[in-house]
């Protein structure tokens, strides 16, 4: 028999996006490289959502502001949501005000009916929410028409995480630890929830502690660039590249 469940006002709030919503945290993507990797994570995400133009947006954990003002500026109604009003105040100082709505809340029990919004997002949090799975159910169910995440993939550098951890904390100072899914693993749970046709785009082949230090010596981010462009040349990114973007599409959805 199961073990009973303690009554919902005692399991807690998800908090992992506070930390990615703090200027600390910010401060992991200051400089060339990290600008570059938010570029290119922009770059896709963008690419990924141009089949609904000007549609409404749910940004969930989105108060690190990595993306919320790119999607306003291509003229999405964006939603952000946080566990905590302290979420919102990196979006108060890069966007302006009325060109956004926040909501705080458990993100794993969106305030929000069936099917709220037309596509609904969330980076920099699935990796760190150990219920991961009743959150991609929360981002289901309020999507119309589609889901976009992004996560660590086991088949990657990943998979050399627990011993090269300390080096990786040592480089860069604020590092936490994170979950790596096996492949397919999350691409699964989104159609047991009705979404599918999966587009997977790998951001990146080598370990992003690598580029930092790259950039932390020679303070440009043109090696990167030169490495993750030799790496995709040669198919070596679109097989073992990490993080994973993925977008999947409700599949009784008629849009394309």
């Amino acid at each position: 028999m199961a073990a009973p469940q303690p009554p919902a006002e005692e399991i807690p709030r998800e908090t992992a996006d506070v930390e990615t919503s703090s200027e600390e945290y910010a401060r992991r993507f200051a400089g060339s490289v990290g600008r570059y990797f938010l570029k290119t994570q922009t770059d896709v995400t963008l690419r990924l959502l141009a089949p609904w133009p000007r549609a409404r947006v749910l940004d969930v954990g989105g108060g690190h502001a990595q993306l919320a003002p790119s999607l306003v500026a291509r003229g999405h109604a964006v939603t952000v949501v946080g566990s905590h009003e302290i979420c919102r105040e990196r979006l108060d100082r890069e966007m302006a005000p009325g060109t956004f709505e926040f909501h705080a809340c458990d993100l794993l029990d969106l305030p929000f009916p069936d099917r709220s919004f037309d596509v609904v997002l969330a980076f920099r949090l699935l990796a760190h929410v150990p219920r991961w799975r009743e959150l991609i159910a929360e981002l289901a169910r309020v999507a119309e028409r589609a889901v976009i995440v992004d996560f660590s993939d086991s088949r990657s550098f990943n998979a050399l995480y627990g011993p090269l951890f300390q080096w990786k904390k040592k480089i860069e100072g604020n590092t936490r630890t994170f979950i790596t899914f096996r492949p397919g693993e999350v691409r699964t749970e989104l159609a047991r929830h009705g979404f599918g046709r999966p587009v997977e785009v790998r951001q990146f082949f080598a370990p992003m502690v690598v580029h930092r230090a790259l950039g932390k010596a020679l303070r440009t981010a043109a090696p990167s660039r030169v490495l993750e462009a030799v790496s995709s040349g040669l198919g070596l990114t679109r097989a073992l590249g990490s993080p994973v973007i993925l977008r999947a599409q409700r599949e009784e959805s008629t849009s394309s």
